[in-house]
Formats: C-alpha cells, structure tokens, sequence
C-alpha cells in the first residue's frame, strides 16, 4: 500500500509537503507579508523551467518576484552582500529561498542581514554573538528546497565561508529559520544519480552524528533514528530511479528530519569537512560521504551503544559498530561514492591547517571524542589515501 506523501505540518516550522505544493508559493508570500520578494537560487539552477515558473506564476497572481542567482557552491560573504544590495536596490520585502543547500544558506543570511547595521561576520554562531542580531528587520522567508540533503530549509543557521581567511563560518539565529517550507518532492525528481546520492548521505550524516552527540535529547535521537530508517531504504530507489516519487518524498522528508536533529549537535565528520570545503571548494554532500567510516573509526568505542541502536533499528543481521560500519561501507560503495579524497582531488598538502581548522569548528564540540588538530589531521591523511 503506498503510503500519504501530503500534508501540512508544523514543526520545526510551517511546512507545506508533497506533490504539486510549489503552486502555493504565491499564497505562501502573502502570507508572510510579501508584496514584492526577492527569489534567490544559485547560477545553475536559475534559467532552470522549475525557477522561471515559480517566477511567473507570483509574477500573474500580482507579486513581482525578482530574481538573484549570484551564488556559488559552498557560498562567499561577497555573495551575500551582493544579494543584500539587490534586495535594497529592489525595494522587495521578502525572501525565497530556492534550491540547494547553497542557495538556502546563502537567502538565509542575506534575509538576515538586510535588516542589519553590522558586518556578516559578527554573527558568527560564537558565544552570544546571535544577540547582536536586529529582530526587527529580518526578512521573511519562504524556502523551497530542491535538493534533499542539507535540511537547510528548517536550520536556524547558515554556512558561509569568509573568502579572506578560507574558513567557513555558521551564522546563527533562532529567527533564521524559514516562515513557511514548500516542500515538493517533485522538484527533486530531476537530480542526476551522483548528486542524489552525496546529497542523501549527507543527510544521512547528520542524523548519525545528531544521534551520536553527547547530551541528553530523546527528541533528536528519535527524529535522527527514524530519518536514517527512511534514507537506508530510499536512497537506493531515488539513485536507481529518479522519478520514483516516493523514495523523493521520503529523501526530501528525511533531510529535514536530519537538519532539525543536529540541533543536538554534529560532530566530526562536518568538522573536517568544513574546512574541505573552505579550501578545496569540495562539495559538501560528497566531502561528508567521503569521510564518513573514517570518522566513524576514529570514534570507535564511545559510540558502540548508539550503534547497537541504529543497527537495530536499520534490521542488520550484525547489529554492531562492526555490522554498521560494514553497512556503511557497503552503502556508500553500492551509489558509487568515492573511497578516498584523493578521487575528488583532494592533496594531503594542507593536512596541519586542515586539522587546526577542523579544532576550531563550532560542529567539533558535537563529537562524541574529544580529538585533536593532530587526531584531525590523521584522519584527514588516511581519507586522502583511503586507508581505512
């Protein structure tokens, strides 16, 4: 029996989910207010039919949209202060937030900081710096993702590297999170395989690090739990399939269910990856994918239990760190995903700035071990050179 892939939930925020409901944008701009939004997505998906029509059909129901596509994969301050010019120059007051998880992340802070007198930087997710953040003037947003992999339509942050220093940087505020979510699973039906896969394991990531963070949150290890249940057996059919509407529709639901479970916490898997991205501008999904069972060894003992948990919850016949990190493996081979860094061209260079950097990641202190930049920076060299 198939199962019910429409509805309207909300938590963590106002979410309108399954086929056919990026028709509701229109009414979802009102009511948040919007008479005159901006939609921002990035350079490759901009002159895409799915953007265009989203565009027009605001456009004939009485709401200019305009459009900002100056955004690049794992996106740059410049980006987002070239948006937020475009969304003054534009007289628009309201932000939708369409496509990736670079595009969201991206419409995410420029709705931030049009409201703003200070620079991006001073709302590093450091300390209490998310205080500073002017209330009044944010943006609203509605986000329309076309990826299931981030969850960035339902975090409160946004990834942003600084281009002067090469790091990538989390702005944080409560507030950040989208208005409204249009979460229509068939606007994630043209993914080409390898985009599906990076993606869906990266979510995937999320919840296994949520699930393995230190603390005490029943409610995210329940979601996380649950999202990894459904990405085990969707993944495989959305990579198969790309139209399989289903399997997109559990992808697309378990890639928010990961971006509302690592607000317990992420670990370091996302440490390293950060700082990939930053100097590489490696792909993030694939960058996570990549690194996965090597931070998963390095965690070794400490996440035993959680791994008895998850192996039976995913019905292994070795429900055991073992039986998952042979699963794992397996997965990750079965969709293609690259051993080693090194098939990405990744160099072990930078290994010692990698692993500082990798310390000094906000997503480090969600690691169940305490490592080190040099712990970092081995297992950096050993996803370089695949040795596992």
């Amino acid at each position: 029996m198939n199962k019910t892939i429409k509805g309207n939930w909300n938590y963590p925020t106002a979410i309108k989910f399954g086929p056919g409901t990026i028709n509701e944008l229109p009414d979802a701009c009102r009511e948040l207010g919007m008479k005159s939004p901006l939609l921002i997505t990035d350079e490759g998906l901009k002159n895409f039919p799915m953007v265009q029509n989203a565009i027009r059909a605001n456009t004939e129901s009485g709401l200019p949209t305009g459009l900002f596509a100056d955004v690049q994969g794992n996106p740059v301050g410049a980006n987002v202060d070239a948006g937020v010019v475009a969304y003054r120059a534009g007289g628009h007051d309201g932000v939708i937030a369409f496509g990736g998880g670079s595009a969201l992340d991206a419409a995410k802070a420029i709705a931030l900081l049009v409201g703003q007198d200070r620079p991006l930087w001073d709302f590093e997710d450091v300390g209490d710096n998310w205080s500073r953040v002017n209330t009044d003037n944010i943006a609203p947003v509605v986000a329309v993702p076309t990826t299931a992999g981030t969850g960035s339509e339902v975090g409160r942050a946004s990834v942003i590297t600084n281009e002067q220093t090469h790091q990538k940087k989390i702005i944080f505020h409560p507030t950040m999170v989208p208005g409204i979510v249009i979460s229509d699973p068939e606007l994630t039906c043209g993914l080409p395989p390898h985009i599906t896969a990076a993606t869906g394991i990266d979510a995937f990531v999320h919840c296994f690090e949520a699930l393995c963070a230190p603390g005490y949150h029943p409610m995210a290890d329940g979601i996380a739990l649950e999202g990894m249940r459904l990405i085990a057996d969707a993944l495989p059919k959305a990579f198969a399939n790309g139209d399989d509407l289903q399997a997109r529709a559990d992808m697309l639901a378990a890639a928010s269910m990961g971006a509302t479970a690592f607000q317990k916490g992420l670990g370091g898997v996302h440490a390293l990856a950060h700082p990939i991205g930053a100097v590489y501008n490696a792909h993030h999904g694939l960058t996570n994918a990549i690194l996965f069972p090597y931070v998963m060894v390095a965690n070794g003992d400490a996440i035993s239990d959680r791994m008895m948990l998850l192996g039976r919850t995913l019905g292994l016949p070795d429900a055991s760190y073992k039986g998952v990190l042979k699963w794992v493996l397996d997965f990750r081979e079965s969709m293609d995903i690259p051993h080693d860094l090194a098939a990405i061209g990744i160099p072990a260079d930078r290994a010692d700035d990698i692993g500082m950097m990798a310390l000094n990641d906000p997503t480090a202190g969600g690691n169940p071990v305490a490592l080190t930049a040099g712990k970092y920076s081995e297992i950096f060299l050993k996803a370089v050179h695949g040795n596992l």
